[in-house]
């Protein structure tokens, strides 16, 4: 599969927030979307995902526009996971999971013997089976956020998108998430995703999408996440820094020279 977004113009009624971004996504690729407060990551991703009519340009999926899509179509094809998520009822994490499957029901269907198992399957590919029973609304945030991931991957979707994955998440968290973004890429699955941590690029990302007040540029996270660019655009003068690992690689990082 292949996410095409061809000069695609993003905003709202008469106000345009994006302007012309080209950029596509393949299977087994993570792209990570950095840029500041304001400059329509998430007016784009609402658009990406139907939720905002395009204003110009077009999103092909495999060279099929995708305007024109049922919301059954989006989501047997296309999975999301927000930022956060509080169902309003206290509904155990197998059912919260499990309604990943709605996209492949009938209009009057219940999820079948085989849809739980595709549903356990996921906790599993997750590591998080151990939660199956438990109340989600009574775990933690990084739980319920690796919950959300696998409700996403019950839809058996090939191009996942991501806001913010790791918000409001503590350090481990974080880096729990990152883990399995990097392994879901691996699995097959597109993955496109935003952070507000240029250090996730380096992490988990195979290209980074850097989206700034008037501009946008892509390549890989080398290219993309240097001094000039980060200074530019959060206006702070960050160091990037080599950590050689226990393996024989390199990690890098951004540090913030903060006086």
């Amino acid at each position: 599969m292949k996410l095409e977004v061809c000069s695609a113009v993003c905003g709202y009624k008469n106000k345009t927030v994006v302007d012309g971004i080209s950029f596509s996504i393949s299977s087994s690729e993570v792209l990570c979307l950095l840029g500041p407060n304001g400059v329509g990551k998430t007016t784009l991703f609402k658009t990406i995902l139907g939720f905002l009519k395009l204003q110009g340009g077009s999103i092909q999926a495999d060279g099929e526009d995708i305007a024109h899509w049922s919301r059954k179509k989006y989501a047997q094809v296309i999975g999301y996971v927000p930022q956060s998520h509080t169902p309003p009822f206290p509904f155990t994490v197998i059912d919260v999971v499990t309604m990943g499957r709605t996209a492949h029901l009938g209009a009057f269907a219940t999820p079948s013997k085989g849809d739980k198992q595709i549903a356990l399957d996921a906790l599993e590919a997750l590591g998080i089976t151990f939660l199956k029973d438990r109340i989600y609304t009574e775990i933690s945030g990084g739980e319920r956020q690796l919950v959300l991931i696998a409700r996403a991957l019950a839809q058996q979707p090939e191009i996942l998108i991501m806001d913010e994955p790791t918000s409001n998440l503590d350090f481990g968290n974080q880096m729990l998430v990152l883990a399995q973004i990097k392994r879901l890429s691996e699995t097959g699955i597109g993955v496109l995703m935003t952070s507000h941590f240029p250090d996730h690029a380096f992490l988990c990302s195979s290209r980074v999408a850097l989206l700034r007040h008037g501009g946008f540029e892509i390549g890989t996270p080398e290219e993309i996440v240097t001094e000039k660019n980060l200074q530019e655009v959060y206006g702070v003068n960050v160091r990037i820094t080599n950590t050689p690992t226990t393996d024989g690689g390199v990690v890098k990082s951004c540090v913030p020279m903060i006086s």
